[in-house]
């Protein structure tokens, strides 16, 4: 049998925390609230949750401090809650890692939605590959790629920073290696359902990408293109 979900609620309104909470638990997920950040580090001192839904507008630290934080040494799925009707909280809080957003004030049949795809596609890896994008170095061709960090450091010793979106997208190539994957899916797996709010294509980004980890990147070895098709990574990958 599948082991319950545990989605972590973090808001500091209590009547949020408690209809989200109560929402969510009739739908079988196992629930833990927090109302601000440090309560969420002390639940997450107890073990990591599965996803965590969380408020952007705190007193005290906020949550894109949270989400930068969490990002940086975990990879838990984050989906974030905002009051803010501009566009530019939604965007630095994708930017920085999060999964996903809702704003509100929302009907709480649409965040079970957002949760459930992006446990889905979470759960969708092969576990031998959940458990390898787990490990906090990754090596491919002549790379190491520090995953708490987000950088890559080459044979010399010297470490190349990479952007949200680079660090996404090459995640993203390491875990289907070998497959190729279309722009709509390569899309889906960095930015899920809200690559409209980005004006980059996913052709600029692996040409980024390419410019960073390619000893060639007029002649790619790594980011193989497929016309008509898409991207495949060639390299083995093996934790280092």
């Amino acid at each position: 049998m599948e082991p319950t979900p545990h989605i972590a609620v973090v808001d500091d309104h209590r009547d949020i925390r408690d209809l989200v909470g109560k929402y969510l638990a009739q739908h079988g997920y196992r629930i833990s609230v927090a109302e601000n950040a440090t309560a969420l580090r002390r639940l997450l001192e107890r073990g990591a949750p599965d996803l965590v839904v969380l408020d952007i507008m705190m007193p005290g630290e906020d949550g894109l401090s949270v989400c930068r934080h969490l990002r940086s040494t975990t990879d838990l799925p984050i989906i974030l809650l905002t009051a803010m009707a501009e566009e530019t909280d939604r965007i630095i809080g994708l930017e920085i890692g999060a999964d996903d957003y809702l704003t509100k004030p929302f009907n709480p049949r649409e965040l079970l939605a957002r949760i459930k795809a992006v446990l889905r596609r979470v759960n969708s890896l092969p576990p031998q590959r959940r458990d390898r994008l787990q490990a906090r170095t990754l090596r491919f061709d002549r790379w190491v790629l520090n995953v708490g960090r987000r950088e890559i450091v080459g044979e010399d010793g010297v470490a190349v920073a990479l952007s949200t979106a680079e660090f996404r997208l090459l995640k993203a190539f390491l875990d289907h290696v070998g497959m190729v994957l279309s722009r709509d899916q390569l899309l889906d797996l960095t930015v899920g359902r809200a690559a409209e709010s980005f004006d980059r294509s996913i052709d600029n980004q692996v040409s980024r990408l390419r410019k960073k980890i390619e000893a060639d990147p007029k002649n790619p070895m790594l980011i193989k293109t497929h016309w008509g098709g898409g991207y495949s990574f060639a390299a083995e990958v093996e934790e280092a």
